[in-house]
């Protein structure tokens, strides 16, 4: 069998994300592991297919401007790559009309050919008639969430955060110093940069691979170190992070805690378990225990019971993600309107689960990638409404168009002795 080129890569990882309803990272990272291409073709596999994900309903609206008629499903996702090279990355036409139009069956080549080199000829009417379009078609976001947050932010963070959304995400890692100190890993690794404000954490310009398998470092996004030094845990004390996969706030907790003491890390997914344990051992965090538990179910293990109660608890909890679309960039198309009140629900009840392990005295970080305030003040509000041992301590949030790192929100709770 043939290999399949880049653009042949990202037209299957686009069919199959479409058909299947997986995972975007899941269904690109498979295909390319499958194939031999140069390193510049993976890269360019990967930008045309989050490109055309990032920019779905734009383009849509330009194949629409183009062709009135009803168009399958599969020349779609082919004109989809097409306009997005023509029109975005600015691709010679040559190039990208003819390689484009080469991925579609022999009868589809005609009407592929057609709309591909009107879209060219008429690529400044495009531009102008969609800066005259809504921001949710604009900048290919449902338009349910751009309404709602043009009613939590002003206009102006609203379209800032989109089109923050749509940009590639920068490389961030974590130091990792159980194994190595600042200092040494920028003499050993000179590629890396300093965050600033942010001495643990430097960007990358590529994925440092030696940097990452011998446990220097951790790909991490600043913000995630916003909830692990809101609970600022104590070498010997016992932490439970209550929902740890893939591991990185763990690894950072025992960091922080010098190896010493005891940190149960749970996930309820069995893979992601798996994934956790393999970044633990390779991080050295000796003190993370991972157990696989469900919270939404009754029955504690005794692993758990046996340690508890915990001085503190980190409740990275489930959510919407809407902080790490960037990052994450087919969640804006998974997102429901009834989503926020569902996912609060759940939040609420992991909550009170995990409450029940936390000692008199003992702090619980919630926290979330979300910026939405039904999964964020509105939880940490009912709570202290029903449960009269708690109190708020601090709250924070890291918000994209303001901070410049992913969105996060923790709140600081304790419980009354």
């Amino acid at each position: 069998m043939a290999q399949r080129s880049a653009r042949e890569t990202a037209l299957a990882a686009l069919r199959l994300w479409r058909e299947k309803k997986r995972f975007a990272d899941s269904v690109i990272s498979e295909l390319l592991a499958d194939a031999d291409l140069s390193r510049s073709d993976r890269a360019f596999a990967l930008d045309l297919f989050y490109g055309v994900l990032r920019n779905l309903t734009l383009l849509d609206f330009w194949i629409g401007c183009l062709r009135a008629s009803r168009i399958e499903s599969n020349v779609r996702d082919i004109l989809r790559l097409g306009i997005y090279q023509v029109i975005v990355l600015k691709t010679a036409e040559h190039a990208a009309v003819h390689a484009t139009v080469a991925l579609a069956p022999e009868k589809q080549r005609s009407i592929i050919n057609a709309i591909l080199r009107a879209s060219t000829r008429r690529r400044s009417e495009l531009l102008a008639q969609a800066n005259a379009q809504p921001l949710f078609v604009q900048t290919s976001h449902p338009r349910f969430l751009v309404e709602r947050w043009q009613q939590h932010f002003y206009a102006d963070y609203t379209e800032e955060l989109c089109k923050w959304n749509n940009r590639p995400a920068p490389l961030y890692g974590r130091i990792n110093q159980l194994k190595i100190d600042p200092e040494t890993f920028l003499q050993l690794y000179p590629d890396s940069r300093p965050v600033s404000d942010h001495p643990d954490f430097v960007e990358f310009n590529i994925l440092p691979k030696v940097a990452l398998d011998s446990g220097h470092c951790y790909i991490q996004d600043p913000s995630t170190a916003i909830a692990c030094q809101l609970l600022d845990p104590r070498p010997g004390e016992k932490i439970l992070d209550a929902c740890a996969a893939p591991g990185g706030k763990a690894a950072y907790l025992a960091q922080r805690m010098q190896n010493r003491g005891v940190i149960i890390a749970c996930d309820r997914d069995g893979k992601r378990l798996q994934i956790l344990k393999g970044n633990i051992n390779r991080l050295g965090a000796t003190i993370v225990r991972p157990v696989g538990h469900d919270w939404t179910r009754n029955h504690v293990p005794e692993e758990i019971l046996s340690i508890a109660p915990f001085d503190g608890v980190l409740l990275d909890a489930p959510c919407t993600n809407t902080g790490v679309i960037r990052r994450r960039v087919d969640v804006r198309w998974r997102l429901r309107p009834d989503d926020f009140s569902r996912m609060s629900k759940v939040q609420l009840l992991i909550s009170r689960a995990v409450l029940r392990l936390l000692k008199p005295g003992g702090v619980l970080v919630y926290s979330t990638c979300s910026l939405e305030r039904e999964e964020n003040e509105q939880v940490v509000r009912r709570l202290l409404s029903k449960l009269e041992e708690l109190r708020l301590d601090a709250e924070t949030d890291s918000l994209p168009f303001r901070d410049g790192f992913d969105g996060a929100f923790a709140a600081k709770l304790v419980r009354i002795a």
